[in-house]
């Protein structure tokens, strides 16, 4: 069965990085998607961007595009979201998602509906 597990979190001042990481399992070798979301205190779920397996293709919302860079090694089931300059907007518990049908980043790739598994969540906090 899929599952996936989001680590990396923590607190880092404005202007600085994290590392986030999704370890992915149960896919095979299919042209699978895995994608981030994250969701602030008294926000709905907010897609951040997607990375297809096979193809490596990207998207990004352009809130986080050209800030943050989502990476994979699929041979360690690993995909990655490297978050730089971030801002106290960017405070947020951030999900690993992946949807049930192979394909890739869905069109809707920032839609929740699109997915069917998640991760547990890992926190981000962006301090002044």
């Amino acid at each position: 069965d899929v599952q996936l597990q989001a680590s990396g979190g923590g607190l880092v001042q404005a202007g600085g990085s994290l590392r986030l990481s999704c370890l992915a399992s149960g896919f095979g070798d299919d042209d699978y998607a895995i994608a981030w979301f994250r969701q602030a205190p008294g926000k709905e779920r907010e897609g951040v961007s997607c990375i297809s397996s096979r193809t490596r293709s990207t998207d990004y919302v352009d809130s986080v595009r050209g800030r943050f860079t989502i990476s994979s090694d699929n041979a360690k089931n690993l995909v990655y979201l490297q978050l730089n300059s971030l801002k106290r907007e960017d405070t947020a518990v951030y999900y690993c998602a992946a949807p049930k049908v192979a394909g890739g980043c869905p069109g809707r790739f920032d839609d929740p509906y699109e997915y069917d598994y998640w991760g547990q969540g890992t926190q981000v906090t962006v301090s002044s």
